[in-house]
C-alpha cells in the first residue's frame, strides 16, 4: 500500500483534503520535502519520492534569500527520487526583477547540475492530482513508454544523414550539404582535402580533421 507523508506546514494549502479522497495519508513535521511517497512497487523493492512544492512566487523569493539550494541538497540527498513541483499560472519571468537568463539559469541548474525533475502544475488541485497519479504509478510494474516503444526505425536516408553527422564538425544540416555533394557514404569517405572543401560550409580545418579520421589505424586503448 503506498502512502503519502504530508508536512505539516501544507495544512492551508488545500491539497490535503484533495490527496485524502483517494490516497492514505499521514501528517508529519518534516525536516526535508514537503511530500513523501512511499510505498512498494510491483517488483517487491521499496520506494520512496520526495517532492519539494513551491509556488512561483516562493519559487523566486526561495531564489532571493539563498533557501533553494539547501534545500535542493537536502532533496537531492535523502531521497533516491527527488522532484521539484513549481506551481502557478503566472509567467516566472515577470513576477519579479529578474533578468530571464537568472530564472532559467536556475532552473537548468536544478535539472543538470543537481540532476532534479521539475514539474509545472496550474494549482494546488492540479499539483494533488499529479501526486495522486505518481502515487499510484508506484505500484505499476516498471516499463518503457509506449511512445517509444513505439518509435519507427530510421529511414535510410535518417541513417545516412546519421552516419555522415557523426564526423568532426558535421552534424545534422552540413550533412545534408554533404549527401547532396557526394551522393554516397562511399564518395565521401573517399574524397580528397580538395573535393571536400568545396562542401558548403567545410572548411580546411574540417576536411583535414575528417580525413585525418578516415585514414587513422583503429586502437583498442
Amino acid at each position: 500500500m503506498v502512502k503519502i507523508i504530508i508536512d505539516h506546514r501544507e495544512r492551508n494549502s488545500g491539497i490535503i483534503e484533495e490527496l485524502a479522497k483517494d490516497n492514505e495519508i499521514e501528517m508529519q513535521q518534516l525536516s526535508v520535502a514537503d511530500f513523501i511517497i512511499e510505498g512498494i512497487n510491483a517488483e517487491g523493492e521499496k520506494q520512496v519520492i520526495g517532492i519539494e512544492r513551491k509556488t512561483k512566487g516562493d519559487f523566486l523569493n526561495s531564489i532571493i534569500d539563498k533557501r533553494l539550494i539547501p534545500q535542493l541538497n537536502s532533496l537531492r540527498e535523502n531521497f533516491k527520487h527527488p522532484i521539484l513541483i513549481i506551481e502557478g499560472t503566472e509567467n516566472l519571468y515577470k513576477m519579479r526583477e529578474f533578468h530571464p537568463n537568472s530564472v532559467r539559469g536556475m532552473l537548468a541548474s536544478i535539472a543538470i547540475d543537481f540532476q532534479i525533475p521539475i514539474l509545472h502544475t496550474r494549482n494546488y488541485r492540479d499539483t494533488s492530482k499529479l501526486i495522486s497519479v505518481m502515487a499510484k504509478r508506484l505500484e505499476k510494474p516498471k516499463k518503457l513508454s509506449s511512445l517509444l516503444l513505439q518509435r519507427k526505425p530510421l529511414t535510410s536516408k535518417e541513417q545516412q544523414e546519421m552516419i555522415v553527422g557523426s564526423f568532426p564538425g558535421i552534424g545534422q544540416e552540413i550533412s545534408k550539404n554533404v549527401l547532396k555533394n557526394f551522393k554516397t557514404i562511399r564518395e565521401f569517405i573517399n574524397a580528397d582535402l580538395k573535393k571536400l572543401k568545396e562542401v558548403e560550409k567545410i572548411g580546411k580545418k574540417k576536411a583535414e580533421k575528417i580525413i585525418e579520421l578516415v585514414g587513422k589505424e583503429y586502437s583498442e586503448n
